[in-house]
């Protein structure tokens, strides 16, 4: 494995494909992988909701779109 930015996916791949690691590892490990995704999406979806409407036309969202995603839950993908 390179050492480098990597998701948290890739990462978990990685060790899925060592030598066997305790069952509660993996599950710990997974439950890392969720957190990580759920924290990325809430950070994303406030940041969102600060956007102008200039910059939402940069990103090709109307007001009202960027209003509903930043509205939606974090565990929702």
């Amino acid at each position: 494995m390179t050492l480098g930015p990597a998701s948290p996916a890739q990462h978990l791949a990685y060790l899925s494909a060592q030598t066997r690691i305790p069952a509660a590892s993996v599950i710990a490990l997974r439950v890392a992988v969720t957190m990580s995704k759920w924290a990325t999406r809430r950070r994303e979806r406030l940041a969102l909701k600060l956007l102008d409407d200039h910059l939402l036309r940069d990103v090709g969202l109307t007001p009202d779109e960027a209003y509903r995603e930043s509205r939606r839950v974090f565990w929702r993908a």
